[in-house]
């Protein structure tokens, strides 16, 4: 908190998020997000971010809701009745979801909405995929009942990014250094207009995919962009190849290990460092 004060950052109301894809802000702002809901967040964090009216979103999945670790529905509601935070949906059971069936996966998140209905009044706008994963036919299912939703892919989000596929970088246990924290407050998006595959959740027969990603006509320095994978359970530099059409086609060296796989690429131009991540699930052999 003190490095976003310190860097003169102000923060992304979540309310003007319909703007911002019709009028863009340029200047940068960061968004808080928060997964889960565990009491930890109430009694830690919640205390701070009320006093400065600090805004966010609190991802909550409706199941372990009054367990031990874990919030009450009293203590959302009173988290959710002040204008600058934001409740999201998070699912009902927060188990692997695209180990379900389909069937099986729309109970789950209709569940859910009818809970926080009940609960709140409301279902939330905001929507985050469990671990990031979901396939093509379930994240379809979520636009059609949420204005948005979060992954967990690193990056940046601007007005080229899906509104369904939203970025994000952890700040956690593993990635929480102040010193990781200081670069991502000063990345830029990798803008693009679009990636195939559409479809995250990469099949045994597919594995590895063929990534394209298309940019546009006048996007400069491209032949700067450093991208590195995971596959074979190993960080290293696919193979990047590019057409007279501003489209770079991603060789992976080996297939993905089972159970994710990870893509980030980042260019450094006249602006600054530019990011983008994406996430797979990978089907288990």
């Amino acid at each position: 908190m003190n490095l976003i004060k310190k860097n003169n950052y102000s923060y992304f109301d979540p309310k003007n998020f319909k703007n911002f894809f019709k009028n863009p802000d340029s200047n940068k702002k960061i968004l808080l997000t928060i997964d889960d809901a565990f009491s930890s967040f109430y009694e830690s964090a919640w205390p701070y971010l009320k006093e400065n009216k600090i805004p966010f979103i609190l991802f909550v999945s409706t199941e372990p809701i009054g367990k031990i670790g874990y919030m009450n529905w009293d203590q959302i509601k009173e988290v959710e009745k002040e204008e600058f935070a934001f409740i999201g949906n998070h699912s009902h059971s927060h188990e692997y979801l695209i180990n379900y069936s389909f069937d099986d996966f729309k109970k789950d998140i209709e569940k859910s909405i009818k809970i926080f209905e009940k609960k709140l009044g409301y279902n939330p706008n905001y929507f985050s995929y469990p671990f990031g994963e979901y396939s093509l036919e379930q994240k379809n299912f979520i636009k059609k009942n949420f204005k948005y939703a979060f992954g967990q892919h690193s990056g940046v989000i601007d007005t080229t990014k899906d509104k369904f596929e939203l970025p994000r970088f952890p700040i956690n246990e593993n990635y929480g250094k102040i010193k990781r924290f200081k670069s991502i407050i000063e990345y830029l998006p990798l803008q693009f207009k679009k990636m195939q595959p559409e479809d995250k959740f990469v099949k045994i027969k597919d594995n590895p995919p063929i990534v394209k990603i298309h940019f546009f006509s006048d996007q400069k320095n491209l032949k700067n962009i450093n991208c590195f994978s995971n596959e074979g359970g190993e960080w290293g530099n696919p193979q990047l190849e590019f057409d007279k059409e501003n489209v770079m086609t991603i060789k992976f060296r080996e297939k993905f290990s089972f159970r994710r796989g990870r893509l980030n690429c980042s260019l450094n131009d006249d602006e600054g460092w530019r990011w983008f991540g994406t996430q797979f699930t990978i089907e288990q052999p």
